[in-house]
């Protein structure tokens, strides 16, 4: 038993990734090593592309062991993402993930790292989750995956979690997996987590706590408004399946909100379009049908007055615009 060996654990950092989700698994790791003093249970390596420093979404620059190499049948492989994924999952990236994940390795992505899996094919029919800013956009451009928004997935051997402090979560589940509880525990303990989540675990503050409301009538108004993005209804139907007047959800969302419901109903709109403007290749046209606006003058106004800035500047370099327009 002493003299099994680590098992290994490779990390792909892909520029603008997420250094705590990076850290926070990578420290679950290292801190297993110190439970016995005769006892190595990981080890790990870092890759980038071409095996130079990788800078992260905030400007602090990694060292990494080496290139995209060839990797062991017993490895785990982790994509490490943040900000721009696709514009980071360049096709050497995508090509050598799809070739070395045949190879039958367990493999996971922390934060949007489940974005890239995606678009390398590698989590069509899978359970899967990311950070909630790409929840739409997954949902949206790969059909074939099961997203859930639960703070980590696992499905047989691939896993995904939402990155940041979820990453502790994950690994936590893996060295119970790996190991047993007892490690899974003391690395808990030093990490001084003393209440690690369950896989389904929101990702986000509830709509309650967020908002330091109790008032359920609000909270469903809000629930059902966000579940009907792209084909919007109109304040007198989400008042009529709440249960009230028009005039009675009109002063709830003053009273709490401090706005009308047809102004909060389009701020859910428009922060859907900017995440799908900011993290996919998506045209404006199609953002625009998905987000429920059916004129893309009107969404173009809308956008602009809304964030001081046209859509079609606010793609993060996409020139994919609306046909015959700016």
């Amino acid at each position: 038993m002493m003299n099994e060996k680590p098992k290994r654990y490779v990390f792909l950092l892909v520029p603008g990734f997420s250094p705590l989700g990076m850290t926070c698994a990578q420290e679950a790791l290292a801190l297993a090593n110190r439970f016995m003093r005769d006892r190595e249970y990981y080890d790990w390596l870092l890759l980038s592309e071409n095996g130079q420093p990788v800078r992260a979404w905030n400007g602090v620059q990694v060292m990494v062991d080496d290139a995209l190499c060839e990797l062991r049948r017993d490895d785990t492989l982790i994509v490490c993402a943040g900000v721009a994924a696709s514009e980071g999952a360049s096709k050497p990236i995508l090509n050598w993930l799809r070739r070395e994940c045949r190879k039958g390795i367990d493999y996971g992505g922390l934060s949007s790292g489940a974005y890239i899996l995606a678009m390398a094919g590698l989590l069509d029919g899978k359970r899967a989750t990311t950070h909630w800013e790409y929840v739409s956009a997954m949902t949206e451009l790969f059909p074939d995956v099961e997203v859930h928004d639960g703070i980590y997935q696992v499905d047989g051997r691939v896993f995904t979690c939402a990155g940041s402090a979820s990453s502790m979560d994950l690994m936590l589940d893996r060295i119970h997996s790996d190991y047993g509880a007892e490690l899974a525990t003391w690395v808990a303990d030093q990490m001084v987590y003393s209440a690690p989540r369950a896989d389904s675990h929101a990702q986000r503050v509830s709509l309650a706590g967020r908002m330091g409301v109790r008032n359920s009538k609000l909270l469903l108004a809000i629930e059902i408004m966000r579940n009907n993005l792209e084909d919007p209804l109109p304040p007198s139907e989400v008042a009529r399946v709440v249960g009230m007047s028009t005039r009675q959800l009109e002063r709830l969302f003053s009273k709490y909100m401090g706005t009308s419901p047809k102004k909060y109903y389009l701020g859910l709109r428009l922060e859907k379009a900017r995440n799908l403007l900011s993290q996919t290749d998506m045209s404006l046209m199609d953002i625009c049908v998905l987000c429920g606006f059916r004129a893309p003058s009107h969404f173009s106004k809308t956008y602009r007055k809304a964030y001081g800035v046209a859509p079609s500047r606010d793609t993060g370099g996409s020139n994919l615009l609306f046909p015959g327009r700016e």
